[in-house]
C-alpha cells in the first residue's frame, strides 16, 4: 500500500472525538467502544434506532450505520432486499441495506476524510438527521412488507405518500 492511501497526518483531531463532542453535546445516549468507534441510542418517530461510527485510518475514512430495531425474517428477506433496491433509487445520500447476520435493515454512509481536516459537528448533525428522516419515511415500507403482506412496489408508494397536516 503506498504512503499516500496511508497517512491521515492532516486531520488534526481524532474524527470519532468529533463526533462523540456533537454527539454529547446534543444529550444523546452513548457509548465509546473503543478509540476508533462510538454507538448511539437514538429515538425515531416509530423505533429505537442504534447508529455506530468506526473510524478506518488505512481509509482515512468514517463508516456511519444506523441500525433499525426490527428483524426481517428469513422467508422475507427476498422482497425486503427488493425493497431496499426501491428506496435506494430514491436517495441521495447513502443507501440502505440489510445485515444478513441477523437481518437488521440499516442506513449507511462513508465519510472520506483524505485530505480534510476531517469532518464538522455541522455535517455530522446533517448527516444523522439525514439519516433519521430517511429511516422514519421508510420505515411503514418495511413493515408493509414483513408484516402486512404487501409488495415492495406498494409498500414504497404507501412511503412516497407524503400527508398534509397532523392528526
Amino acid at each position: 500500500m503506498t504512503e499516500s492511501l496511508q497517512s491521515f497526518d492532516n486531520i488534526l483531531i481524532h474524527p470519532i472525538d468529533t463526533i462523540e463532542r456533537m454527539v454529547s453535546a446534543n444529550e444523546w445516549s452513548f457509548e465509546r467502544c473503543g478509540e476508533d468507534e462510538l454507538a448511539v441510542e437514538l429515538a425515531g418517530r416509530w423505533c429505537d434506532y442504534r447508529l455506530f461510527f468506526a473510524w478506518h485510518a488505512e481509509a482515512a475514512a468514517v463508516h456511519f450505520s444506523l441500525a433499525f430495531d426490527m428483524r426481517v425474517p428469513g422467508d422475507k428477506r427476498g422482497e425486503v432486499a427488493a425493497l431496499i433496491a426501491l428506496i435506494n433509487e430514491k436517495l441521495w445520500i447513502g443507501h440502505f441495506d440489510l445485515w444478513s447476520d441477523n437481518g437488521l435493515p440499516m442506513y449507511r454512509y462513508a465519510f472520506l476524510l483524505r485530505g480534510t481536516n476531517g469532518p464538522s459537528a455541522e455535517q455530522v448533525g446533517e448527516l444523522v438527521g439525514i439519516a433519521l428522516e430517511e429511516s422514519d419515511r421508510f420505515y411503514p415500507s418495511f413493515q408493509f412488507v414483513i408484516w402486512g403482506g404487501k409488495s415492495p412496489a406498494d409498500a414504497i408508494a404507501c412511503a412516497m405518500v407524503d400527508p398534509i397536516g397532523e392528526a
